[in-house]
């Protein structure tokens, strides 16, 4: 598999289209300056940048194990949009992001993945349930499961509720190795029945030099405020850590996954 450093675009906002009012973060419907229109994830929604560096990181890997994930960019706010915006949530939300945040090209037409009208082959529902048991996704449920359908193929989105140690960093050297048992409710779980396949597959693909490359797309700007690091670069280096050593203890979130699979059928 061939592999090239990731790099991501920087556009501007050039139009607020419409607030997309699921969840709490209150994401929006945007247009760029490219022309394309994106969903934007706000810097100053409820979880701040920590939920932007797990849907960069999320996003990213996703990407490089070969799932479909819309492009993500990152975008500039102009703190003139807060200016004009009528409604004082939406107005709020807009001043506290002024600056960089991230987006994720709009899939025009897609629809809710619904795990009653379409069935997800067993090798795809093994890789989305490894990929999430390795970024401790909690948000891939039936209730939410974060899946689009468009142009008939499954896209991932919104990693944003991933590496939720992040929001402590306690302990965070031994949750690297603890299992997920939340994958109980993971939608696909049903499905997974090749996740030792995935697990050898993905594990030959992503190496530390690859989650380095990941990693080193986090902007400094996002790393340098809440942070118990003494530098951006130091606290990069963490991220890499964990995903390392997950990815080194792989054999523990796999059987507990197994193990939640085999008491549900």
């Amino acid at each position: 598999m061939n592999y090239s450093q990731p790099i991501l675009r920087t556009v501007n906002v050039t139009r607020y289209v419409t607030p997309l009012r699921e969840g709490g973060s209150l994401p929006a419907i945007v247009e760029a300056d490219d022309e394309f229109m994106y969903v934007l994830k706000f810097r100053g929604a409820g979880q701040g940048v920590k939920a932007l560096i797990a849907e960069l990181i999320g996003g990213e890997i996703a990407r490089l194990l070969g799932l479909r994930v819309p492009e993500i960019v990152f975008m500039n706010l102009d703190s003139a949009f807060g200016r004009t915006e009528p409604d004082e949530e939406i107005q709020d939300l807009l001043r506290a992001s002024e600056g960089l945040n991230l987006a994720l090209h709009y899939l025009s037409g897609a629809i809710t993945f619904d795990a009653l009208v379409t069935t997800v082959d067993a090798t795809l529902a093994s890789q989305i349930v490894w990929l999430d048991c390795l970024l401790n996704n909690v948000d891939r449920t039936p209730r939410n499961t974060n899946m689009l359908i468009w142009h008939k193929e499954l896209w991932l989105i919104d990693h944003g509720a991933s590496l939720y140690f992040h929001h402590s960093w306690h302990n965070w050297v031994e949750q690297a190795k603890r299992p997920f048992v939340q994958v109980k409710d993971h939608v696909l779980l049903p499905q997974a029945s090749e996740l030792d396949k995935a697990d050898a597959a993905f594990r030959a693909i992503l190496n530390a030099e690859r989650i380095s490359s990941i990693v080193s797309l986090i902007p400094d700007e996002w790393l340098l405020g809440d942070s118990p690091f003494e530098s951006a670069s130091e606290h990069r280096q963490a991220y890499a850590q964990f995903l390392e050593t997950r990815l080194a203890n792989s054999e523990i979130f796999v059987k507990e996954a197994q193990h939640a699979r085999k008491a549900l059928i």
